[in-house]
């Protein structure tokens, strides 16, 4: 349904639009009976934009029906077969994009000049894209994860297979010279095989790798060579056929272990920079510090958001309904931020609730 999100694509998805650019956010659900709700409440959500749009003076009748054109084809593309977690829709005269993120999302309709950005931002670092390899004797898989799921890669030679059999088993059982499995050669070369195909691939996609397997393929296919810093080991057999679902499960510990510590390096990066005098906190603060382009690393709680009337030298909160208001000053800052080139990340709600919500690291 979407192609990848990547830098390059949310740069484009952040340039301004014609007035009025929709954006439609919402949760989802990939399975029934929760997914039967969902049509009800995009429905719900349509109307909503509908409703906004009529009343909105600066939008003009040819431009209503176009966007609402683009609305309507946007919904017609949407497969319940493909639902992940959150919903994004974005409709402007002229174009409409449908994305679908392996997170919630907020229910929302935007209206505005730029389309509302910060939940695929958020989707893009929570994405988390990993390798898994499965090992045993006979079978070496590669699966591809992500926030999303895993599934089975079958490009770059994998699966690697071979047959356990030996034509002269009998005979070297007979004289005591029949090796166990991973003493045997024809299995050291066949992980050999394994970890060379394995570099081709993380070289030119390089992501964390978590090598799962029985202890004593784990200890073979360690003594066959280093498969880089960002490696992690996993002590269970049997999912060398996976399925991916048990591939997951078994690595969830250690992408749950891995996200906090992603966390724990920001609040560590703030705290640094507050020592420094390199810290910027609250609205009001990170707001000033993006627009001068000294933000380097910007940190956001993943629900918040903020109606304000911006003054120029201040921003005070507004509703929304308020005709001189910013719906989300934070979707603002996001962008801002990424426009000068800062790193952008969300954290658990009240991670930073002695910091105003909002924190930044400054470049000077």
């Amino acid at each position: 349904m979407r192609p990848s999100l990547t830098s390059d694509v949310l740069a484009k998805l952040r340039q301004p639009r014609p007035y009025p650019a929709v954006s439609l956010t919402m949760p989802t659900h990939r399975r029934e009976p929760d997914a039967a709700q969902d049509p009800v409440r995009l429905r719900n959500l349509l109307a909503a934009a509908d409703r906004e749009l009529r009343n909105d003076p600066a939008v003009t009748r040819e431009r209503l029906a176009d966007v609402l054109t683009q609305l309507d084809q946007a919904v017609a593309e949407l497969d319940p077969a493909l639902a992940e977690d959150g919903l994004v829709i974005f409709a402007a005269p002229g174009e409409h994009q449908v994305w679908t993120v392996a997170r919630p999302t907020p229910e929302r309709v935007v209206v505005a000049d730029t389309f509302l950005t910060r939940n695929l931002v958020s989707a893009q670092a929570a994405e988390q894209p990993f390798w898994a390899l499965t090992v045993a004797a006979d079978r070496a898989s590669l699966w591809s994860g992500d926030a999303a799921g895993v599934s089975e890669h079958t490009g770059a030679g994998f699966p690697l297979t071979r047959s356990l059999e030996d034509p002269d088993a009998e005979r070297k059982e007979r004289i005591g010279d029949l090796p166990s499995t991973f003493q045997d050669e024809q299995t050291r070369q066949f992980l050999r095989e394994a970890h060379e195909r394995l570099l081709v691939v993380l070289s030119s996609h390089r992501r964390p790798l978590y090598v799962i397997g029985e202890p004593a393929a784990l200890a073979l296919l360690e003594e066959t060579g280093p498969l880089g810093q960002d490696t992690m080991t996993v002590q269970q057999g049997g999912l060398a056929h996976g399925p991916a679902d048990a591939v997951r499960r078994a690595v969830e510990p250690l992408l749950t272990a891995r996200a906090a510590a992603v966390v724990a390096t920001v609040l560590a990066e703030l705290d640094t920079a507050r020592g420094r005098r390199e810290f910027a906190a609250g609205l009001d603060e990170v707001w000033e510090a993006a627009k001068a382009g000294r933000v380097r690393l910007l940190t956001v709680e993943e629900g918040y958001r903020a109606v304000v009337r911006d003054y120029g030298d201040h921003l005070e909160p507004a509703e929304a309904s308020d005709l001189d208001s910013r719906d989300d000053i934070v979707d603002g800052i996001v962008e801002q931020a990424l426009e000068t080139g800062a790193e952008v990340r969300f954290v658990p709600d009240d991670t930073l609730s002695d910091m105003g919500r909002i924190a930044a690291v400054l470049r000077f």
